[in-house]
This record gives structure tokens, sequence and C-alpha cells, in this order.
């Protein structure tokens, strides 16, 4: 099976790399200049050129607070650049897997969210995702549109390395505990999106695998429990560690509105593909160890 990702640098793409010939999967990774989500013809260009049996689409617009100032940037990569792939993938007869997110939701929900809870961005980013999902539904019935939650892994920037980081230089790090969703490690995640395309192209007919699909790990913390567990995994490995202050998400304001509740049911993606994803302080107890050991923790960002 060859799977072309287009993005290059980000945690998806990266662990689809790595965790790709695990699963005996050949891996092509491919972004800009090569493949620019911005611009319709390299897209179809690179992807075509790439000669994959399904495409993944990892690649996006992830800064969540820059996206309310750069609006048409985010839209451009994650609405029309969307599109943009999904469009090539029909034109080659190819299936195509889509990352999506938590954020299409407006976090009022009570319980986890399902596939068929109506969707209500608050952010720009937000409504970037959904607008990429509904253009990659509208190019080809062949896609399978993975949203996912509070994504971590070794590559990158995220939360976990990020709280790394700070405990290098503090005892004590204030951490939202009024927010809650489903950490997931991208390494988990890219073990995941493997087995759908797996079922993609074994079952080409199979009308069931195709839509959208949520896919996190197991389970639901705040980011106080995050940071949390991220600290007593480090501390048990020698890395660094500090004591969490939970605190509301009224006492760190930021420039977009954040859901309360990202927390998603992936009941759907275990009875149709079959798939499930870690529990995640199991998946937070590895990533966590991998960094400590490697020195990679303090130099994170």
């Amino acid at each position: 099976m060859r799977i072309v990702v287009s993005g290059i640098v980000g945690q998806v793409a990266q662990s689809l790399a790595e965790r790709g010939p695990l699963h005996g999967a050949i891996v092509r990774l491919v972004g800009r200049p090569e493949c620019d989500l911005t611009d319709e013809r390299s897209v179809f260009v690179s992807l075509r050129r790439s000669g994959g049996d399904v495409i993944v689409n990892a690649a996006g617009y992830t800064a969540v607070d820059q996206a309310e100032t750069e609006v048409e940037l985010a839209r451009a990569v994650n609405d029309r650049g969307a599109g943009y792939v999904a469009e090539t993938a029909a034109a080659l007869g190819l299936p195509v897997v889509h990352l999506s997110t938590d954020y299409v939701f407006d976090g009022s929900s009570e319980r986890p969210y399902c596939e068929t809870d109506a969707v209500n961005p608050v952010s720009v980013y937000g409504l970037s995702k959904l607008g990429g999902e509904r253009r990659v539904a509208a190019a080809t019935p062949n896609h399978a549109i993975l949203r996912t939650a509070w994504v971590y892994s070794p590559f990158g920037k995220n939360f976990v390395k990020t709280m790394l980081r700070l405990a290098f230089d503090r005892a004590e790090i204030s951490v939202v505990a009024d927010q809650r969703g489903s950490p997931t490690s991208a390494l988990d995640l890219a073990d995941g999106v493997i087995g759908v395309c797996r079922n993609l192209l074994e079952r080409p007919h199979e009308a069931a695998l195709r839509g959208i699909f949520h896919m996190a790990g197991q389970g639901f913390a705040t980011w106080a429990d995050l940071a949390s567990e991220v600290f007593v995994q480090s501390a048990g490995q020698g890395g660094p560690s500090a004591r969490v202050n939970p605190i509301g998400a009224a006492d760190y304001p930021t420039p977009a509105q954040r859901p309360a509740n990202s927390m998603l049911d992936c009941a759907k993606l275990a009875a149709v593909h079959g798939v499930t994803l870690a529990e995640w302080r199991s998946s937070t107890a590895t990533c966590v160890n991998r960094l400590v050991h490697e020195g990679a923790a303090k130099g994170t960002q």
C-alpha cells in the first residue's frame, strides 16, 4: 500500500512516516513548495506525480489563535486547499482520508460528540476546518473524514512538549481545568489512519466505510489532567516536573475561543472500521518516556 501524505513537518505526517513501514505501507510526504495547498495546480501536479494508492490530507493551518487575524490564509489552506486535495484524488480515482478537528463543535454539549451532532464552530480555525470537510465531501464520495482532538507527539510543537519545557524553569504551572477533551497521540492516530486507508482500498465499494468518523484517544481529560499525567510520567523517568495549578479558561484568555467540551465519541469508527486508539494515559506515558530518554524535552517549544 502506497500512501501519499500532503504535509511534511506536521505531527500526523511525521507519525505516518514513522509508523508506515511497521504496517507494510510505503509513505511519501509531499509539502511546500512542491505541494502548496493555496495553489490548486501545485496540489494536482505533485499528488499526481507521487504515484500513491490513497491520499491522506494531513496538511493544515493549525495556528488557532493566529487564525483570528489571518482569516484568509486559514481558509485558503484548511478550506479551499482541502478541496483541491480531494478533487485531485477524485480525478485520479483514489480514496482520500482527510484530517479534521473537534473544533467544528461549539463545546456546549454535556456528552461526547458523535458524528451526527450539529456543528457550530466558535473560531476562525474551526470554521475553516468545517469548510474543508464540506469541500472534501462535495468533491468525492470516496472519502473518510477523520475528526481528532488534542494531538501530541514527539514531533513539532504541542501541549505535552510545552509542559515539559516549562517545567525546566517553573515549580508551578497554571493550566486550564474547565475544558475537557480527548487527548490523542499522533503515533496512535497514524496507526488508525493506516488502518482506514487499508479498509478503503480493500473494500472499494463499501459505502459504510466512507463519510465522517471520530478518531481520538480513549478516555477524557482536562488540560490540567493531561499536564498532571505528563509530570507524573516525566518525574518517574528522571525528567522535569512541576506542580499543576488548575485555573478556569476565563483566567487564561486567548484570541480564539475554545470549546469547553471537545470530547469525541469514537464508537462509529470502532464498529465500522474496526479501529480503536489506545487509552490516553498509556499513550501519554509512551510519548513522555520517549521525549525524556531522547533528551528532547528541554529543547521543545
